[in-house]
């Protein structure tokens, strides 16, 4: 081991992945929802609130990433793209990282502590997950299915720490989280698929995870369908009961999943790394047209909408 190397900051910087904070987006539409379901509180007095939270998620998911940096180092070696982390590599000393996980996970649950009560809670079950799903004997990631429902369900989670940011109320409806959980575990699911057919060599996929002993490609696309459908089946319920304006959104959430499917075939797809997803220009551009469509019909009443859809029999009539 080069004692240079290990003495260096920049591979412990690396492993808390700063480049992945830009995960902390899914806290925004958290933000949004809390917003529409009660008004009153959007204000430039919710700001230093949301700045304290974004920083708060973001130590905690990197102490999550050191963990996983740290247990998974030696199934690293033998994944393609892996092998060139910096604990591969042998550029960490494992005592730092973990001194580096314990400090992040706690500054995370102090600054977590000055928000509320929920927003801490919350906090704490993105870190709690980030234990179960790494670390044995629980090692969920190392069970078939198990492991992209609990990777994804740190979606919910970052909905519920953007809505606990500015509110504290109450939680976000059922039928929410539902949608939010299984359209993380479509996300996911898409990269267990794009990882199989990069790795390519069944063996070598066992070894890097214990999982894809399990998995074919066939069965993953199974279970990408089986989660895009119930994200339907969920956010259908949402838009009906609460904002039946969403449902002219359909068509570019269709087109959206389309568009995020397609690069899953793709060679080297990059949605093994979603932290790039920005330099796919039609990709990020689409997206971002969603978001700002979905974003009008939250608060552009459209009364033709509502008729059009209304049920023509009700019980009891």
């Amino acid at each position: 081991m080069d004692s240079k190397k290990t003495n260096s900051i920049l591979p412990y910087i690396q492993i808390a992945r700063p480049d992945h904070w830009f995960k902390n987006v899914f806290m925004l539409p958290g933000v949004i929802l809390a917003i529409f379901d009660k008004p009153s509180i959007f204000s430039w007095g919710i700001l230093p609130s949301l700045l304290l939270a974004t920083l708060a998620a973001c130590l905690l998911a990197s102490s999550n990433y050191v963990i996983n940096e740290i247990i998974d180092a030696p199934m690293d070696k033998l994944h393609p793209v892996k092998k060139n982390h910096p604990i591969p590599l042998g550029q960490v000393k494992l005592a730092f990282a973990y001194s580096e996980w314990v400090f992040l996970a706690t500054a995370g649950l102090l600054l977590s502590w000055q928000i509320n009560l929920y927003f801490f809670a919350s906090a704490a079950g993105l870190l709690i997950m980030g234990i179960l799903y790494n670390v044995p004997p629980f090692r969920l990631k190392d069970i078939p299915y198990v492991d992209v429902l609990s990777e994804s369900i740190n979606n919910p989670l970052r909905l519920f720490l953007g809505w606990f940011a500015v509110q504290d109320i109450h939680v976000p409806t059922l039928s929410l989280v539902m949608a939010y959980w299984m359209i993380g575990a479509f996300f996911m699911a898409t990269k267990r698929y794009a990882e199989c057919r990069r790795i390519g060599d069944k063996a070598i996929a066992e070894n890097y995870r214990k999982s894809f002993s399990y998995y074919t490609e066939c069965r993953l696309m199974l279970s990408i369908l089986y989660y895009a459908t119930a994200f339907g089946l969920f956010f259908g319920i949402f838009l009906i009961r609460y904002r039946i304006e969403l449902i002219l959104s359909i068509p570019f959430l269709a087109g959206f999943m389309s568009m995020y499917m397609r690069m899953g075939f793709w060679e080297n797809s990059p949605v093994q790394y979603p932290e790039q997803l920005y330099k796919q220009r039609g990709f990020a551009i689409y997206t971002i047209v969603c978001f700002l469509f979905m974003f009008s019909l939250l608060f552009i009443d459209i009364p033709l909408i509502g008729k059009i859809f209304s049920p023509l029999y009700m019980p009891g009539e």
